[in-house]
């Protein structure tokens, strides 16, 4: 590992805390919380529950438990619970844990009714805890950094040049989380394989997810997560690699104190008839069966040609016309969300061309079965409207990125950004070299989880790709095609 990779892992270990698309699997031995905790005699059960009106929920900002995009509270196990809630009669309310070790503790306080945070069963967790019925089964799987130029590789090149089977794990450096399953795992591989696995175990203030960027951007070779959690991230980081499984299934279940009998079994009934039905699976395909639009390939895109963009021209122009908006860079935004499919369907319910989320949509005329030109009108009067959000941004073009950013990933998320900005001495109205950096930092505990953030963690280099790449091919398109 390089020097600045060494200071940069140094940096994560004092000051991150653990992100959000990430996993709170604990080692199958006792941590410290374990050893210096039984359970408690405290008993807040359904009645209690009921009769305050508000189901407790311990966990943390996560892709596979919950998250903010664009500004709808989403993930797959709040979902899951929000619909128990409603079931039970009482409110949901999400409590964010800062650090994920304190969380059986927390529990057992009385701080939340359960934990939901991609929670595996283990005979020691169950030594204190009640475990639901199983949500999902997973697997552990080694996340590693395809290699330069790997888009342009063989499926035979590439094999030679990463680790395809677990022996090659021999003398190689792991960071992963030491108080979870993952460092047990590879405990256990070291024997298995007959060699030394340099396991490198951080404290619990470094998520998964953020281990996972890491891995992404180079400053560590290799870490382990869940399948499921693997999934969602090569949906936001296309040069790492999720291949090589290196466990048996586990259970993901919620957590409970083994007072709340009553809560545990009605959750139990409840979510044995909820599995067979078809809004589990649908919420379950939502997260970790559908692609995202980015990764899609629309075939009958027409090459540049300098004739024409998409058969859609005519309509972007006029939407152009009502805006103000460039029509190539309105243009740009439709490529950016859907290749010009009108039928796009995908993460979080997201529809049409210009995909509007369910919540959105409707405030711009905007429905899953609205025509294309009204889809396209209507995209644009949301990137008017964002604009104009940011109008104290002087710079027009600035302005235009401020308002593609908030399009992409919801303006509370962009605000977030500005007031880091500020917080620490960044210019706040400007968006390139200054308030992108800042929404980078948004994947950081550290910086998610600042008293000036309100909306939670965002997988930054989302946001940042989006608005470079909607911008770099707009700009692309103004020496091409021309302005009428």
């Amino acid at each position: 590992m390089s020097k600045s990779s060494t200071l940069f892992l140094s940096a994560a270990l004092l000051f991150l805390v653990a992100s959000s698309i990430t996993s709170c699997i604990m080692d199958t031995k006792k941590t410290a919380v374990q050893e210096s905790f039984e359970p408690s005699n405290l008993v807040i059960d359904l009645p209690d529950i009921t009769k305050k009106g508000t189901l407790t929920v311990l966990t943390e900002n996560s892709s596979t438990s919950y998250f903010i995009y664009k500004g709808k509270k989403m993930g797959f196990e709040y979902e899951i619970l929000k619909l128990f809630a409603e079931d039970i009669g009482v409110n949901l309310e999400i409590k964010i844990v800062n650090n994920l070790d304190s969380l059986i503790e927390k529990l057992e306080q009385g701080e939340g009714d359960l934990i939901a945070c991609n929670y595996t069963i283990t005979n020691e967790r169950s030594k204190i805890l009640d475990f639901s019925e199983p949500i999902l089964e997973t697997h552990q799987v080694l996340i590693q950094r395809k290699p330069d130029g790997w888009e342009n590789m063989t499926k035979e090149e590439l094999s030679t040049k990463m680790i395809t089977k677990a022996t090659q794990l021999g003398q190689k450096e792991v960071h992963v989380w030491k108080n979870s399953s993952y460092y047990q795992r590879l405990q256990h591989l070291q024997e298995e394989i007959g060699d030394s696995i340099r396991i490198q175990g951080l404290e619990g203030n470094v998520s998964v997810e953020e281990l996972i960027e890491m891995v992404s951007s180079g400053e560590i070779d290799y870490t382990v997560t869940e399948n499921n959690t693997a999934y969602v991230n090569t949906q936001f980081f296309d040069n790492i690699d999720t291949e090589l499984s290196l466990s048996v299934k586990q259970r993901i279940a919620f957590g409970l104190r083994q007072s709340s009998t009553l809560l545990s079994k009605r959750l139990d009934d409840w979510l044995r008839e909820f599995k067979q039905n078809p809004a589990y699976d649908f919420i379950y395909q939502k997260y970790f069966g559908m692609p995202h639009i980015s990764k899609q390939r629309n075939k009958n895109h027409p090459k540049d040609n300098g004739k024409y963009i998409s058969k859609y021209d005519a309509q972007f122009k006029k939407a152009s016309k009502m805006s103000g908006w460039d029509w190539r860079l309105i243009a740009s935004v439709a490529y950016q969300e859907s290749k010009f499919n009108p039928n796009a369907l995908s993460f979080g319910g997201a529809y049409g061309m210009m995909q509007f989320m369910p919540n959105t949509g409707p405030h711009y005329g905007v429905f899953p079965d609205t025509p294309p030109a009204m889809q396209i009108m209507g995209g644009a009067k949301k990137l008017m409207a964002d604009e104009k959000f940011w109008k104290a941004v002087p710079d027009r073009f600035q302005r235009k990125k401020f308002a593609l950013a908030s399009y992409n990933a919801g303006r509370g998320h962009i605000q977030d950004a500005v007031r880091l900005a500020e917080k620490y001495g960044v210019n706040h109205r400007k968006w390139d070299g200054c308030v992108e950096k800042m929404l980078l930092n948004l994947s950081k505990r550290k910086f998610h989880q600042d008293e000036v953030v309100r909306n939670g963690m965002l997988r930054g280099t989302t946001t940042y790709k989006y608005v470079h790449e909607v911008t770099e091919r707009y700009m692309k398109w103004v020496t091409i095609y021309n302005e009428n």
